[in-house]
């Protein structure tokens, strides 16, 4: 990889850095993601499914829906997209469906991930198109955003148990 390709891809997995970030501020998976093409954001959101209640609304699928909206299409083909992620089987099918070319990640997530960790949906030969995967940009920082959410998470659902066992306690 050149570097201005690395250059490139760090800028833009800031972009989605920022994006988690925003996803954090209200309480939601610090994931974001950032669409480009020919160097130009195209469209960019966050983790919305706990707010808007929806299954579907990762930050990968409300990029790619904006991104059709923007090309009037539902191919996507010339664009890169930036997760902080490792994309979910979902997520990982939509990419394929919509023909983006490229996927640049930070995180690996050994749970659901579908670019590598469990499965490699993105380059199955078995598809009529595969997608160039790039992996570990910005890892750390994508992983720390989401281990110190959770970790936040738990502590605060521990905090509320003993809150609960307190008041019952007092109630008798």
């Amino acid at each position: 990889m050149t570097d201005k390709i690395i250059k490139n891809d760090q800028y833009y997995m800031q972009l989605a850095i920022q994006e988690a970030r925003k996803a954090e501020a209200i309480g939601e998976v610090p994931i974001g993601a950032v669409l480009v093409y020919q160097d130009e954001v195209i469209a960019s959101s966050f983790n919305l499914r706990e707010t808007l209640e929806t299954t579907a609304s990762h930050a990968e699928m409300l990029v790619i829906d904006k991104g059709n909206q923007h090309f009037k299409s539902w191919r996507l083909e010339g664009c890169t997209l930036y997760v902080t992620l490792e994309p979910c089987p979902m997520c990982a099918g939509t990419i394929v469906q919509s023909r983006i070319q490229r996927v640049v990640f930070g995180a690996l997530d050994p749970k659901a991930g579908c670019a590598g960790s469990l499965m490699n949906l993105l380059q199955d030969d078995r598809f009529n198109h595969q997608v160039e995967i790039t992996s570990g940009v910005e890892a750390e920082v994508c992983a720390s955003l989401l281990q110190t959410f959770f970790k936040q998470l738990r502590e605060k659902k521990k905090l509320l148990k003993q809150l609960k066992t307190r008041e019952e306690s007092i109630q008798e």
